[in-house]
């Protein structure tokens, strides 16, 4: 789930409750209220937001749900959606090869970081959601345009996301480059080394971030998963199976139910993210989630912070579950 970079330390990687009339009228979701209210407890700022589409009656809950923060590499759902749109209707194939090579190298790239040809389209995509690789991610962005991903995400059902030009032009940014400027891979590497162009720049900012609110983050997944997005069956099929290899999934979902999502995480200089969203279906139900948290603090606050976040996390899930079952 992270992206990180090492020394500075970039890494790339929600209560209280909505007014009472956002909930189904009858729907008692005590339990979730309070596994919500422990996670919205947590020091740091935290938004998070639920929205559970059950035809006996659909229910929502959140805290500061509107409220835009860094979710990292959980934007890369975007990437992989426009992708697999330029497949089924741009003339694209999942077999073509991509080359890979320092042209295109990003930091932390636990698949790619060390490959140097060629890789199908289809493997890319998924070392950029399973492992959350940043060379697979420029490469999947060099091929479509980061201009389409933006296009698309303008015509979704969703307001507030953004997403970088690239990874490495997100951590040549942050690094004190100049606006528009990609260091290239020896660029970033000195980076690495602690061999910063200019002034750090804040996670937040004009020019490369990745931001979302949290009522976005739902309203994507609750669009592409019901099938409003892709025209092909083929295609859906494709982001589902791709969007459940998300390895940050596997911490916080309740065994025996599928999911689909993304996250992300960032710590670069004293500032901190962890985010996590996506969808569960149980019973066939569809619970759509997105939990951020922003907070301040050294390296060596981000153990600790993990070790507390994601069982909040889980406790809600888990309760959402509980309630549906």
């Amino acid at each position: 789930m992270p992206i990180q970079i090492r020394r500075r330390q970039a890494a790339l990687a929600a209560p209280l409750l909505l007014p009472a009339g956002v909930l189904a009228q009858g729907v008692p979701v005590n339990a979730v209220e309070e596994a919500m209210t422990a996670f919205a407890a947590l020091p740091g700022t935290a938004s998070a937001f639920l929205a559970v589409d059950d035809p006996a009656g659909a229910w929502q809950l959140g805290h500061q749900p509107d409220l835009p923060l860094f979710v990292g590499s959980a934007v890369k759902t975007f990437i992989l959606a426009a992708y697999l749109l330029a497949v089924q209707d741009g003339g694209l194939t999942l077999a073509e090869q991509l080359p890979v090579s320092d042209e295109v190298r990003s930091l932390v790239s636990p698949v790619l970081g060390e490959v140097t040809g060629t890789m199908p389209a289809r493997s890319v995509l998924e070392a950029m959601i399973t492992h959350s690789d940043n060379t697979a991610t420029d490469i999947a962005l060099r091929k479509i345009g980061v201009e389409a991903v933006r296009a698309m995400i303008a015509r979704a059902p969703v307001a507030g996301v953004r997403i970088p030009t690239s990874t490495r032009r997100l951590f040549s940014h942050i690094a004190g480059a100049s606006p528009g400027v990609d260091l290239g891979w020896a660029g970033v590497q000195a980076v690495m080394a602690d061999r910063l162009p200019g002034t750090p720049r804040p996670i937040v900012n004009d020019s490369e971030t990745m931001l979302a609110p949290a009522t976005a983050m739902v309203a994507w997944y609750r669009h592409v998963l019901s099938g409003r997005l892709f025209t092909s069956e083929a295609a859906l099929s494709e982001f589902r199976r791709i969007s459940s290899m998300a390895d940050g999934l596997g911490f916080v979902i309740p065994p025996g139910i599928a999911a689909y999502g993304k996250g992300g995480s960032i710590v670069w200089q004293g500032e901190n993210a962890l985010a996590l969203a996506g969808q569960m279906v149980v019973r066939g139900i569809p619970a759509s989630f997105c939990f951020s948290y922003n907070w301040q603090g050294g390296p060596e606050t981000v153990p600790t912070t993990t070790e507390l976040l994601i069982p909040a996390v889980r406790t809600v899930l888990r309760a959402v579950a509980t309630r549906i079952s």
